[in-house]
This record gives C-alpha cells, structure tokens and sequence, in this order.
C-alpha cells in the first residue's frame, strides 16, 4: 500500500508534468514587467525579484482565493538532503531498528531529481566511516573501484613544477584510499538505504523549516510548484507538503538555505567563528589511453593563483573501464581582488606545462562546481536545537589539509542516528518540548575520532593568513603539524566573513584572461551546458534580492560587479537598460548550478539563495 506521502508524490509529479505542457492564461512576464514599470515609473531600478520570500503574496491581489492549505504527512525522523552525511543517517537509523525489531519510519527529501544528481566532489574516499556502517560493501557492488596507486603533490610556479616529498603522517597521505565518482556512491547508498526500508522522495526541495508553538523543530515545508516568473499563481499551482518528525535532520550540504533561517532562530553561529568557504570547480575528461594511469593522485599549490589567494588544484586517473580523468581547481573564497574569476582561473590552470599534456588529445565530458567549507573546528555552529539537528557539510566538518569531507560527514550522520534512535525508541522520553532535543549528538561528536582529526588540523587553513600567504602556511604545516601533530597550545583565527574580504575595484588591478582556445580551455556557457542544468523557466528566479538596487548602486560602482566572476554558471550579468541610460543586473536564474557561492561571496550580502522548484539544478552523472 502507498504511503499517505507517497500518494502525494505520485499526484505532485503529475503535476509537475502538466507544468511543462499547460497552456496559462496569466499575464505574461514580459507583459507585466512593463505594465509595473509604468506604475511604477518613480522608480529608477528595474525590478528583478519576483520571490514570494521577498514580495509576501498576502499583499498581492492575484494570489487572492487561492487554496493555500497544505497536506500534512508524519514520519518518526525527516532528514532533509541525501548526500553522504544524509544516506548514511538515514541507513543507520533502520539498521538499529530492524536490529532492535521496532518500527521506525524514516523519509529522506532531496532537491535533485534523483539522488547523487547534485552531489560533486572530487573525490578521494577515506573508507573508515563506510567500513563501519556497511562492512560488506565490496560484496555489495559498492562503487569503489580505484584504490590509490600513487601521490604526487607540487608546488607551480607559471611554466615549472616544484615536487615536494609526502612525508607519512602529513594529512595528504592517500595510501589506502579510494578515487570514486561520488554522485555513483551516492547513488549506491540511495539503493542500500531503500533495501532497509528508507522512503527518499527526490525532487521535493525542502523550503521552509516549520515550528511548533512552543519554538521548537516541527519538520519541514516543501515548495510550492506552479508559480509562473511574474510571481503569479498558474492555473497548475500546487501548494508544497508538510513533513513532519518528532526529529528533523538537516544534511543540505554546504550552506544550506534551511540551515541559515535555523542559525537566526536559534542564535547556532554565537559562540563559534564565521564559516569560510573555497569554490571547487571539476570537469571530466576522456583522454588518451597512453597517458592513463589508474589510481594516481595528484594535487598541486602555486600557480595560476597568486600566494595570498588560498587554493590548489587535483587531478585524479579513474579506473572505470574507460581512461578517464577528473579534475580540478579549488579557490578559497576569501580572496581579495574583485577582478579574480574562479572559472578562468581553473581553464587557465588546464595549460600548465605539468597538466596540458595529459588532456591533450582528449575530449571533456562533464562540469560542475559546489561550494566547500573551510573553517574547520573554529567554525563549527551548535550542533542541535529542539526538534532537529545538523550534519555533514551543512555545519561544516571537511578535513582541509586532506582535502576530504565525506567520512566525517558519514561518521557525523552515524552518531546522530545513534543518538535519535536511542530517544524516539525510548518509552519513558522526557522532553520539555514538542520536538525532541538530542544534545547526546554533539557530546557524542566531540567524543568521536571526527572531532579528534578536526582539532589536529584546526590551525592549517588559518595560518595561511600571513604576509607570505602560501609559503608561510605550508612551513607553519610542516613544522607545527608534522612534528606537534596538532598538540600546540592555541588556536589560530580566521579572518571574518568571506563576503566581507574584497577590496574596492579602484584598489586592484584586472586580471587579463587569455582566451579559451576549445581544445583545452573552454568559454562558461559551453562549459555549464556539459553540467545538464535545467530548471522550469516559467517560475520566479531562485536567486533573490533583498534590495534590486544594489547591485548597481554599490556591487557595480564599488566593486565592478564582482557577481559576473564569481558565479562558475554565468547566472549574473550587467547589461546595459533598454534606454541606453545605465546598467542593471540580469539573473539567469537557469543557469544556476546550486553552488551557493553568489549567497557567500556577495560583498553586501544582498544576494539569498532558496530553492527553485523541486527537480531542477544540475543533472550530474557521476561528479
């Protein structure tokens, strides 16, 4: 029998097919667009959000009559995102109940339109956390198949490269790991987690976190479907569902959306350090048999950036039957020059004498790129709050120095399974309120080797803030890491908010690009088609702005419009208004690939990432 959300699920995904096809008798976009600049002809900024987040549909007469109730469903643990850090609570969580023989049901939502189709990474697997939540998994036909062979780490300066010894016992060390394809690994937990009976409903983003009276985690709202560009309701609108748990857990990945409102509500970030993030970029390539070497690693520092912009590049010989190549470049985003382009940077990188011949001959078959936090054990945020808690790489528990999130994001999931089960199982629970508080989750963390490994390595990324920049970090590394192994008796600090670390245009200088040549550079619209983004185009654009005039009146006269570099999709332009009288910002919202870098980087933070309609985003095969 189907489920109550299941029932709903079949019914929304109808719906969402009707969405491509309906013919709407609304107003166009384009229509009323103008009909609003006329009425508002005081007014010099075009407006560009049309979100109900921005603009409240209780005040606009065309949503009037509309039926805006929800249906609600209930589940005992609602976990929100399903990446590694979700799957792996989620398969925790019927582990113990089909051990212990109780009945716990279990829903997992995720934004992409099946799951594994947002994750990227790069990526080098540290087994641990998978050896201990599914011992069996090579016999479980477990997408692991490239061991490291060999490590290769290089300094690079514009046409040499410097090769610096891996020392044993430094974070890069990869024997024993695996190079996997994470959206397959992903894909693979999906599978293992519906065989114990977790219900995922892909293509449900999750909007909006909903409360009980008493200021506690309720669950979650989904999104409402069915709103065409202008803001107005199309003749298919269909209102999101309701989840909810007795606890929600919430494993969005790098900045959340959902994670932010929770942050705000219950004051998480107080007693904790600004998160810091890096932008990666990855493509994959076909190359040339001859130049195949399954199993090597290789990482490089230097250049094409400069020493006081943090960041290094991978590139990684997958063994998957076929001689394929993933890499790429990572750029932290505290960088200072508003002038700097994550993306040309990482296609000017591809031309390095050390990394050009091995892409010779070959062809690119895939692009992505996500944000990734860098803040370490500084700038992880209170870990529970009544009624939910955080995971994965939504708090933030990447190793750094080793350039690996994924087994502490899956031991972070584990724990707070173990913890929430331990609770919602037990029979004389006492809760001050409606939604359960696990405290046990982070007490548990910090008790776990996760904590152990983040506190080793909590002073690398931050000592990278010096005059010498680069140089001066890795000689910090090698004497304080490799001799202390973490044990010095301070904690170094970061340097604030990413989006306030750029400097006015007026004070840096252009970076001159070379231009791409097609062969082993690219252009960013070619490069973002290999992604196979799509979003429904008749909906309002997800990347939202508080005030539509600033990014003219301050990120374009301040900083020359940094957004146009920054986002690795082409999402933000300046165009020249229709009267030839000044610029505006157009927002090609389809383009977007659900990095969130534009809501990290926006220099006055005008920028507020939510969730398009469930489905849409990137359609990674295997990043």
């Amino acid at each position: 029998d189907l489920t109550p959300l299941q029932k709903q699920s079949s019914i929304t995904h109808r719906c969402l097919r009707a969405l491509k096809t309906a013919q709407t008798e609304h107003v166009s976009p384009q229509l009323y667009t103008t009909l609003h600049r006329r009425a508002c002809s005081s007014v010099s900024t075009p407006r560009i959000t049309t979100h109900y987040t921005i603009h409240p549909r209780e005040k606009d007469p065309r949503w009037e009559g509309i039926e805006m109730e929800r249906f609600a469903d209930e589940a005992d643990v609602v976990i929100v995102g399903g990446g590694p850090a979700g799957l792996s609570a989620a398969i925790r969580l019927k582990q113990l109940a089909n051990e212990q023989e109780k009945e716990l049901r279990v829903c997992l939502v995720e934004k992409a339109s099946q799951i594994g189709a947002h994750t990227l990474s790069g990526a080098c697997l540290e087994p641990s956390s998978l050896n201990e939540l599914i011992p069996d998994w090579k016999e479980r036909g477990a997408p692991l198949n490239t061991p490291v062979t060999e490590d290769v780490f290089s300094i690079l300066t514009e046409k040499y490269r410097i090769p610096v010894p891996i020392l044993p016992g430094l974070p890069m060390v990869n024997h024993g790991n695996y190079i996997v394809r994470l959206g397959n690994f992903v894909r693979w937990l999906g599978e293992q987690a519906e065989e114990l009976g977790v219900e995922l409903y892909p293509g449900y983003a999750a909007s909006e976190v909903l409360f009980h009276e008493d200021g506690s985690v309720k669950g979650v709202a989904t999104n409402d479907v069915g709103i065409a560009k202008d803001g107005s309701p199309k003749d298919v609108f269909e209102r999101g569902m309701e989840l909810h748990a007795k606890v929600t857990i919430f494993g969005e990945g790098c900045h959340g959306h959902l994670a932010k409102q929770l942050y705000k509500h219950f004051n998480l970030r107080e007693n904790c350090e600004p998160q810091t993030y890096a932008i990666g970029l990855k493509e994959v390539w076909m190359i040339d048999e001859k130049k195949w070497r399954p199993g090597r690693v290789e990482h490089s520092v230097g250049w094409p950036l400069n020493r006081n912009t943090y960041g290094g590049s991978f590139l990684y010989h997958l063994n998957e039957g076929e001689p394929l190549v993933a890499l790429g470049l990572v750029v932290g985003l505290d960088y200072t020059n508003p002038y700097l382009s994550p993306f040309r940077e990482f296609q000017r990188w591809k031309h390095h004498p050390f990394v050009a011949p091995t892409l010779e001959g070959g062809h690119r078959i895939a692009y992505g790129a996500r944000a990734l936090n860098e803040g370490g054990l500084q700038s992880i945020p209170k870990l529970t709050f009544p009624g939910g808690l955080l995971i994965g790489c939504s708090p933030g528990f990447m190793n750094v120095p080793k350039i690996k999130g994924t087994h502490t994001a899956m031991k972070s999931g584990m724990l707070a399974a173990e913890t929430i089960f331990a609770k919602v199982t037990a029979e004389d629970v006492e809760s001050e309120t409606a939604g359960l508080h696990v405290p046990e989750y982070a007490e548990a963390l910090k008790s776990s080797w996760v904590w152990k490994e983040l506190h080793a390595v909590r002073n690398i990324r931050p000592s990278f803030h010096n005059y010498f920049g680069l140089y001066g970090g890795m000689i910090y590394t090698g004497i304080f890491y490799w001799i202390f192994r973490g044990k010095e008796p301070w904690t170094l600090k970061h340097c604030g908010l990413d989006a306030h670390q750029l400097k006015p245009a007026k004070d840096c200088t252009p970076i001159e690009y070379p231009k791409p040549d097609g062969k082993i550079s690219f252009d960013l619209l070619s490069s973002v088609a290999l992604s196979g983004t799509n979003h429904e185009g008749d909906q309002p654009p997800h990347l939202t702005l508080k005030d539509d005039s600033v990014p003219v009146n301050r990120n374009l006269a301040v900083f020359d419009g940094p957004e146009q570099r920054f986002c690795p999709a082409g999402v933000y332009e300046y165009v020249p208004l229709e009267s030839g009288d000044g610029m505006r910002l157009q927002i090609n919202a389809q383009n977007c690939v659900h990095c969130k870098t534009c809501d990290i980087k926006d220099p006055s933070q005008n920028i507020n990432w939510v969730v398009p309609e469930g489905g849409g985003g990137p359609a990674y095969n295997g990043m």
